[in-house]
């Protein structure tokens, strides 16, 4: 059951146009970003080559390319999440689904691993602008793989935030605003810890900032993961209790 409900969910997000905008707006924007970064690599190539550890391309053109993308991201899931389970409400469809024979967690499993098909398919497509490069020049493989990683952690992490948000309610705008505003508090956390000396490494551990930029770096840490998997779970948790509980008002 969850397949099918994950099926589902991807099904419904490319039968609307929301969809293939968002992959079609991501694409250009990080294409016209992606041809700026070559561009800037090889005006800096004669100063990098006066230096004794010399960046790479994947230093100068892919990581800030993905780092941008993060930004435009953030912006840009919580429309993809805000129909999730809103829309469900608004259209009654909801109580439908609760009333079948399938478990909560089914139910919300089932739609995370839509959306996830989504960000994987969305991260994939991204990812043959980098790889690209490897027709005229050496790519790091291991911060590659890293920055891709990182990428589908990020982007399911910021799923499981919107479909708990969109649970919440069955107004998407709503579910958008309160998504992004949530997303962008975790984003900026980082900045907080910073006028909080004493509590700086506790808040700065639940950036999404920090764990992200770590990644783009090449550094790849059990614990980042383990970050973005426990973020995950917690939010995909809240949202199968928030449908327990509406299950039995």
């Amino acid at each position: 059951m969850i397949l099918t409900i994950a099926k589902r969910e991807i099904s419904t997000l490319f039968l609307s146009p929301l969809a293939w905008i968002v992959l079609a707006v991501v694409q250009v924007l990080l294409g016209y970003m992606f041809l700026t970064q070559i561009d800037n690599f090889f005006l800096l190539q004669p100063q990098l080559l006066q230096l004794d550890n010399i960046p790479g391309v994947t230093d100068i053109v892919i990581a800030p390319l993905f780092s941008l993308a993060a930004i435009i991201l953030l912006m840009i899931m919580p429309l993809i999440t805000m129909r999730s389970i809103a829309e469900e409400k608004r259209n009654k469809t909801l109580t439908l689904l609760i009333s079948s024979p399938i478990s909560m967690t089914e139910i919300v499993l089932g739609k995370f691993l839509g959306l996830f098909f989504f960000v994987f398919i969305l991260v994939s497509v991204l990812m043959l602008m980098p790889l690209s490069l490897f027709i005229g020049t050496a790519i790091d493989v291991g911060k590659l793989l890293s920055i891709y990683i990182s990428m589908l952690l990020l982007l399911s992490s910021f799923a499981a935030i919107g479909l708990y948000l969109s649970s919440l309610t069955e107004n998407q705008t709503i579910a958008a605003v309160g998504t992004f505003g949530a997303l962008l508090m975790l984003w900026i956390i980082d900045w907080i810890g910073e006028a909080l000396p004493g509590n700086q490494d506790v808040v700065s551990y639940l950036s999404l900032l920090q764990h992200h930029q770590t990644m783009l770096e090449g550094v790849f840490n059990t614990a980042d993961v383990a970050y973005y998997l426990i973020f995950i779970t917690v939010f995909l948790v809240l949202t199968i209790r928030q449908l327990d509980r509406e299950r039995l008002l």
